[in-house]
């Protein structure tokens, strides 16, 4: 007799999954840039009472969004 499955197997969660890492990692990358971006808009009264120098922003500032 032949053994016939009745199960579906399908994809849709795997690529469901993926699609929600691929959003949190584009979430991600937004947040550093627009960080990036107000970090390098800071004046220097405010980096020092942050506790930064201007070449730690500079250095900051100037990465690519993708590294952390």
């Amino acid at each position: 007799m032949a053994n016939i499955s009745l199960h579906h197997s399908s994809q849709a969660p795997l690529l469901s999954g993926s699609f929600t890492a691929f959003g949190q990692i584009l979430a991600t990358w937004r947040e550093r840039s627009r960080q990036r971006r107000e970090l390098a808009n800071l004046d220097y009264r405010t980096m020092r009472d942050l506790g930064i120098s201007p070449t730690d922003v500079q250095f900051e500032a100037n990465k690519p969004f993708w590294r952390s």
